[in-house]
């Protein structure tokens, strides 16, 4: 466990978001005389971006495939709504998960270099982060729309890596999807998962993660094995 970079996804991993989310998606929804999603739905839509969660609700509602959607004429007034109301709603029901300011301010006082990479948009990564000041924890923080790409491409992942001179094997990613599995690997880094997050109703156990972690406290022991580190250098 000599990592010297850690990466970690937002919603889900850092941050529980998902009722907030939802209370922006209903906000639209009832703004275009539509019915609204219940959280459970919305929980099982987040991971690819608030657009792609959009899509997803509006198939839902409307009986419509989610392709139809996205080449929708109207789709782009939706996200212009949509918009708004999350802007508004952004750090208003989140809550961090248990113990993370904790341990994040353990790793970077243990010499880590701690980067987050999430789908989310960089408008509302900010505000989260805002919200639950967390923004000065991290080194380097990589939205959905900073690259052309997003998870799971691993070209976030391997900025980081470029950045701070780390080897992929240095580095450990940390989430709880398959979307965040399947970016480490394309990566070349280990991956450590959470199983309370956002994984499309599917259990992380079958993502293939190297480890899955019950809760944030895990990470703790890569405090101890750097600080044993640097006390033998």
């Amino acid at each position: 466990m000599c990592f010297e970079l850690v990466l970690f996804d937002l919603d889900g991993t850092l941050i529980e978001t998902a009722p907030e989310i939802a209370d922006a998606v209903n906000d639209t929804l009832r703004e275009l005389a539509l019915p609204e999603v219940e959280l459970s739905r919305v929980r099982d839509w987040i991971g690819h971006g608030t657009g792609e969660l959009l899509v997803q609700a509006l198939a839902h509602v409307g009986q419509r495939s989610a392709d139809a959607l996205r080449l929708a004429p109207e789709f782009a007034a939706a996200k212009q709504c949509f918009d708004g109301h999350y802007r508004q709603r952004c750090g208003t029901r989140s809550h961090l998960y248990p113990q993370v300011r904790e341990v994040l301010n353990a790793l970077r006082q243990a010499g880590l270099k701690l980067a987050l990479v999430t789908n989310k948009e960089q408008r509302y990564t900010r505000t989260v982060l805002d919200a639950h000041q967390l923004a000065p924890l991290f080194d380097r923080v990589i939205s959905g729309d900073s690259f052309p790409l997003k998870k799971p491409d691993p070209v976030g992942v391997l900025s980081c890596l470029e950045q701070f001179a780390v080897l992929p094997g240095r580095a450990l990613f940390v989430g709880d999807s398959c979307i965040d599995v399947a970016t480490a690997r394309a990566a070349g880094v280990t991956v450590w998962a959470l199983p309370y997050g956002y994984n499309m109703g599917k259990p992380i156990q079958d993502c293939g993660p190297d480890r899955v972690i019950e809760d944030f406290s895990a990470l703790m022991a890569l405090t101890t094995g750097r600080q044993k580190n640097l006390q033998t250098v």
